[in-house]
């Protein structure tokens, strides 16, 4: 067995102490447990391995990504065991774990103001395509469009859900980044059970929640969880396979997350505190015996200088 081959088959654990006070079982994905610590390894490999099958790469050639860490650490394992350079754009907020990490693995970083309006050329959400169209060595990714992420959680994250639970699954709620693994997910487990609900979790300032429930685009504005939300629509953000959606705040995300190291020993990233907040706010709501499963897509040792450092979260008002 090599490295690549241990992503995914990640447990699935009942969270028994945090959510005592509902009448719903609540259920996660640990999938932080990933070779480089979180959910994108499986389309890091899914999305480079479907690139070599379509002969679109070849050992030597330089894969371009923007990522807000995770698929870029993801990318940097796959890389490495596969034989291709890495250039990844990334926002200059993101956690300095992430980037300490990209460093020690030998990825080109290419940080980017995050205060650049992202409709700009030279912004976060456009500057890997721009690179790429310059410079046809460069091998674009493109996990915000392109839709094989989202056929990588279908033929996994999808079907180890529904096996794990034996088809004892009646919500699935999880943040949106890309949209991949909820969208991806989800329509697996439709074709399995069409009665299962779907729940999105977007941070208060992303446009998909005002966009889902208005059809309207609204100006995005800064939050701090990284990993989900969003500036524009995406082609990944499969949106009609969404029976609700719930925002969150950075602050109830992190004092989540906080709350499940506490409560669960589960140390994990900011998304899955926004998860876990929004798979109990739906337990409150319907009040009846239920079976609700999300996701923690990494983990809180990324985050030690932010969510996690009282200093850094007292500068930003977060608590």
């Amino acid at each position: 067995m090599n490295l690549l081959q241990t992503i995914g088959n990640t447990p699935l654990v009942e969270l028994t102490h945090i959510s005592k006070n509902v009448k719903a079982r609540i259920f996660s994905k640990l999938e932080f447990m990933n070779p480089s610590g979180s959910i994108k390894d499986r389309i890091a490999k899914y999305m480079v391995e479907k690139a070599e099958a379509d002969g679109k790469l070849k050992p030597g050639d330089t894969i371009i990504e923007n990522s807000s860490g995770n698929t870029a650490l993801g990318l940097a394992i796959v890389c490495r065991q596969k034989g291709y350079k890495l250039k990844i754009v990334i926002r200059d907020t993101t956690s300095k774990e992430k980037l300490q990490m990209l460093e020690v693995l030998g990825v080109d970083v290419i940080k980017v103001d995050a205060k650049i309006p992202p409709e700009e050329k030279y912004s976060y959400n456009n500057l890997a395509q721009s690179l790429s169209e310059n410079d046809k060595s460069l091998f674009y990714i493109d996990q915000h469009n392109n839709l094989n992420n989202n056929e990588t959680y279908y033929e996994t994250l999808g079907p180890e859900v529904w096996q794990q639970r034996e088809g004892k699954i009646d919500y699935l709620v999880a943040g949106i980044g890309t949209g991949g693994s909820l969208f991806g997910s989800a329509k697996y487990l439709k074709e399995k059970n069409p009665k299962i609900k779907i729940i999105g979790i977007d941070p208060i300032g992303s446009i998909f929640y005002d966009y889902f429930k208005s059809g309207k685009i609204v100006e995005s504005k800064r939050y701090f969880i990284e990993g989900i939300g969003d500036e524009f629509l995406i082609k990944t953000a499969q949106l009609e396979y969404i029976d609700d959606m719930i925002q969150v705040t950075d602050k109830k995300a992190f004092g989540w997350a906080k709350k499940l190291a506490f409560e669960e020993g589960i140390i994990a990233g900011g998304s899955s505190g926004a998860n876990i907040y929004g798979a109990l706010k739906l337990a409150k709501e319907i009040d009846e015996e239920a079976n609700i499963v999300t996701l923690f897509p990494d983990s809180g040792f990324r985050y030690l200088s932010s969510i996690y450092n009282d200093k850094w979260m007292r500068k930003e008002n977060l608590i």
